[in-house]
């Protein structure tokens, strides 16, 4: 049974955090069948959000030091450089699995345990990778997209690879339950303070706009940031003097 920590990290993750993309760079209306059960469960979420996380993120971002919640920032990302090795690996990227490997090493020793980045400042910089897009990358299709009670936004494929998500994260194996929920509670409510300002870019029908971000932004990440080629960028682009007839 998951974590309700782990769920409400990934309802802020998988949703708010999309809606920092552009809304002008929609792509075309993505598969959505379930889109009225989805809503259902964007509502539940948004209304748990509204009234449960949100204030106590807005209470934790008052009273906390904007340095101690980047390095309380660093530390969880630092964790997740660990996954980024694996699903670099499954994905063969070997350079991105060694850059991951060496900023978990650095930024552990050298970074107090993750709280601070020096591998940033030493410019070692990898593509952050998970099951979702490891299987995207092995050419599974991502299905339709659904709303997850708690989690957000999903696919059918990022969905059956939370389980392997799960256990490639650290904190999984905390053994001492109270110890691991304080965790995860301050990585929830980190996340979620972060989040405050760039939330204000959502506009519009909520559920459309953060369905279509979350969709493009998948997207973006499986394909490692290609779009495609741009034919007027090829040399082999030709046109005839007729083209611009009148």
């Amino acid at each position: 049974m998951k974590n309700h920590s782990k769920l409400l990290t990934g309802l802020v993750m998988g949703a708010l955090l999309t809606g920092c993309a552009s809304q002008g760079a929609q792509q075309e209306k993505p598969v959505d069948p379930w889109e009225g059960f989805n809503r259902k469960v964007f509502a539940f979420n948004d209304t748990l959000d509204r009234y449960a996380l949100k204030p106590v993120a807005k209470g934790y971002d008052t009273i906390t030091p904007d340095p101690i919640q980047t390095g309380v920032g660093n530390f969880f990302s630092n964790l997740g450089e660990l996954r980024t090795v694996l699903n670099s690996v499954l994905q063969w990227k070997w350079n991105n699995a060694g850059i991951a490997s060496g900023r978990f090493l650095v930024n552990t020793t050298l970074g107090l345990g993750g709280v601070l980045d020096p591998a940033s400042r030493m410019e070692w910089m990898a593509r952050e990778e998970d099951f979702g897009q490891t299987l995207g990358v092995w050419g599974v299709a991502e299905g339709p997209y659904v709303v997850l009670p708690l989690l957000g936004s999903s696919t059918v494929r990022d969905t059956s690879a939370l389980p392997v998500d799960w256990y490639t994260y650290p904190l999984t194996y905390v053994e001492e339950d109270s110890v691991r929920y304080a965790i995860r509670a301050l990585q929830l409510v980190n996340v979620r303070a972060s989040l405050l300002e760039q939330e204000k870019l959502i506009s519009g029908d909520r559920y459309v706009f953060l369905r279509d971000t979350y969709l493009q932004l998948r997207r973006f990440e499986v394909n490692d940031g290609r779009t495609g080629d741009d034919p007027f960028a090829s040399d082999d682009f030709d046109f005839n003097d007729s083209d611009f007839a009148d």
